[in-house]
């Protein structure tokens, strides 16, 4: 039997390591071109990898929970017995005739599959009896803390798709994602950072490894480590913000809501605001720049597109997804963008190029119930803008003070880019809109 290796494949971006989260296959497994083996994390998402080779697993390489370069090898596969036909193939699966194993398939050797990979019986199987939904559709479903067997399929032969799972979610979902432990006995943990630190003394008294831990740095929150390190220590950040009143905001929302034109679109104040900037930012370009070191010196490149940036807590960590041209959207399609936006990025299977070429971001705190914020700038722009959380407050209009809806919105921005005067403007400007969305018909 001739064995074959398979090292780990750029994914995508340039990437140099990634992170082994799951094995799909064990020793002694038969798998078939195209089976998925693992699945690995990288700096931007997580991705499956499939095989490049039918045949029986020989060695897994690399464990569980372990970081691999690029072009190491991570598991071996012997091929596939010539005298054995395979019991569920009518015709012989060619070999693949490129022996390097830095090809991701179906991407790689062509021909018809028709078998698939077996496991032992030994190995549990998880599954979930009456329901069908395939892998991603059930992580959905756990990230979102929805019960598959409540949720009624809409799917063909029964299945249950994304649409199903997120109609059955509520909307804070994103709290449950997030448990709360009770205190224990350990008073505090060490989280290494990316930069490097001073030492700090050495401790007088011995350390209890019971009472710490270390958690590894690694993959999204590796990635977001060093993004913010830069960010925050070569652009001298200036921050400003102001209270608005969103009444009629809500009121549009109110209105979209019940609009059959957005029936089937997920309406919030977000989507309003993502309209407020992108009409700020074409009134103040330079907040759309960036600043650029070249060999020849420094440069300000002014975007005259609008790549907006949306801030997602993940479980995994913080990811920036943007979504390209948002200028040219109408509300309708930039509500679906924002809604395929957050659910990709919930799901943990946002494509590296959706991570990469942003021009301005908005962060949503106010889900959170936090007021405002001084948030860092996302490498590559020059300013980030924050909602916070829209309460009933009481405000004077017309000389009389009446409860409205009321938010603040602040924002950080890079004061090597653009001056007092322009941040003060493009702030100024969101809350007009956000205070009167009517400004957007103009």
């Amino acid at each position: 039997m001739t064995e074959q290796t398979f090292v780990l494949p750029d994914v995508g971006e340039g990437l140099t390591e990634a992170e082994i989260v799951q094995w799909r296959v064990a020793p002694g497994d038969t798998v078939a071109v195209n089976d998925v083996i693992v699945e690995i994390e990288t700096a931007k998402s997580l991705v499956e990898l499939p095989s490049p080779y039918s045949g029986t697993v020989g060695e897994l390489l690399a464990s569980e929970g372990s970081t691999v370069e690029v072009g190491a090898p991570i598991i071996t596969i012997g091929a596939a017995d010539a005298g054995t036909p395979a019991p569920a193939a009518p015709a012989t699966v060619p070999e693949p005739s490129d022996p390097g194993g830095a090809v991701l398939v179906g991407y790689g050797t062509g021909g018809a599959v028709s078998s698939r990979r077996r496991k032992p019986a030994e190995r549990p199987v998880q599954a979930s009896v009456g329901v069908v939904a395939k892998p991603p559709i059930r992580k959905l479903a756990r990230d979102l803390g929805v019960d598959l067997s409540a949720v009624t399929p809409s799917g063909p032969a029964g299945e249950v798709t994304r649409d199903d799972v997120v109609k059955h979610a509520e909307q804070a979902s994103v709290f449950r994602n997030i448990e709360t432990p009770a205190w224990g006995e350990v008073r505090e943990e060490t989280i290494p950072v990316a930069a490097p630190v001073a030492p700090a003394p050495a401790a007088s008294t011995p350390v209890d490894d019971a009472r710490e831990e270390s958690i590894p740095v690694r993959g999204v929150r590796k990635a977001t480590a060093n993004a913010m390190t830069s960010s925050a220590y070569s652009a001298p950040h200036v921050s400003v913000w102001v209270d608005v009143d969103a009444s009629r905001t809500m009121e549009l929302v109110k209105r979209l809501k019940a609009s059959p034109d957005f029936a089937d679109v997920k309406i919030s104040p977000l989507l309003i605001m993502a309209r407020a900037v992108i009409w700020a930012l074409r009134r103040t370009p330079m907040i759309n720049a960036a600043w650029v070191d070249t060999e020849d010196g420094a440069q300000i490149r002014v975007r005259h597109y609008v790549n907006l940036g949306i801030a997602a807590a993940t479980p995994r960590g913080l990811l920036v997804p943007n979504i390209k041209d948002a200028q040219a959207m109408k509300t309708r399609e930039l509500a679906k963008a924002l809604e395929h936006l957050t659910l990709t990025a919930r799901e943990g299977k946002t494509s590296p190029a959706d991570q990469t070429g942003g021009t301005f971001t908005i962060t949503n705190i106010g889900v959170f119930g936090v007021d405002a914020g001084t948030p860092i700038i996302n490498p590559g722009e020059a300013g980030i803008i924050a909602l916070g959380a829209i309460r009933q407050k009481p405000w004077v209009v017309d000389g009389e003070v009446r409860p409205r809806w009321v938010t603040t919105v602040s924002g950080s921005f890079d004061h090597r880019v653009v001056d007092g005067d322009g941040i003060s403007r493009f702030i100024a400007d969101v809350a007009s809109v956000l205070e009167e969305p009517a400004l957007l018909l103009d």
